[in-house]
């Protein structure tokens, strides 16, 4: 099974089980910026009705094998279930429940359903503005490179710079924002 193959895998269990979501990651960043090769699936879950993590979960028998214990991020996400493919090369996979963080609402709320040419179908995904903000509120060093690369393929003139300026004076993150503008190259 390819990564694209278990992605799919993930988004058809959530749309078969009518559970609102968002792919994420490496995936999300692709669409808007430069490509790169990933390991993992994150997918954020809408968990307004019924135990949807559950429901995917379930859907996903024998393809993904997930832990029993619900992980904590308390810097962006809040609850993720994190499980690893079952077929060989493994992969893992990340599902965050959506939860009352403001920007993680606001990310939530602004999702778009697009067609991604990686995956070869449409799914939700985020806004390249909530793409920016959420790499420079994660903070490793591929995640601001992500950012300056989705600043770069977009073009700060086409992206709601206010709206990712207000999150990032929120989130303090304003240096790595200046930090990935100014890393952008020229164009010649």
């Amino acid at each position: 099974m390819t990564i694209e193959q278990l992605a799919t895998a993930v988004l058809d269990a959530c749309e078969k089980e009518g559970v609102h979501h968002m792919l994420t990651g490496a995936f999300a960043h692709g669409l808007y910026g430069i490509p790169r090769s990933t390991k993992d699936v994150d997918v954020v879950l809408s968990v307004a009705s019924g135990n949807p993590i559950e429901r995917v979960v379930r859907r996903l028998e024998g393809v993904v094998q997930f832990e029993q214990q619900v992980k904590f991020d308390t810097l962006t996400w809040g609850k993720r279930l994190v499980g690893e493919s079952t077929g060989m090369p493994p992969f893992k996979i990340a599902l965050f429940e959506l939860f009352d963080d403001p920007f993680v609402q606001s990310q939530f709320q602004r999702r778009r359903r697009m067609f991604s040419t990686q995956i070869q179908r449409e799914t939700w995904l985020p806004t390249p503005e909530d793409v920016v903000v959420q790499k420079l509120r994660w903070g490793r060093s591929k995640d601001l490179d992500d950012a300056r690369d989705v600043l770069a393929v977009q073009g700060p003139e086409t992206l709601d710079m206010p709206y990712i300026e207000k999150w990032c004076a929120l989130h303090g993150t304003v240096p790595r924002l200046l930090e990935a503008l100014a890393g952008i190259p020229p164009l010649d």
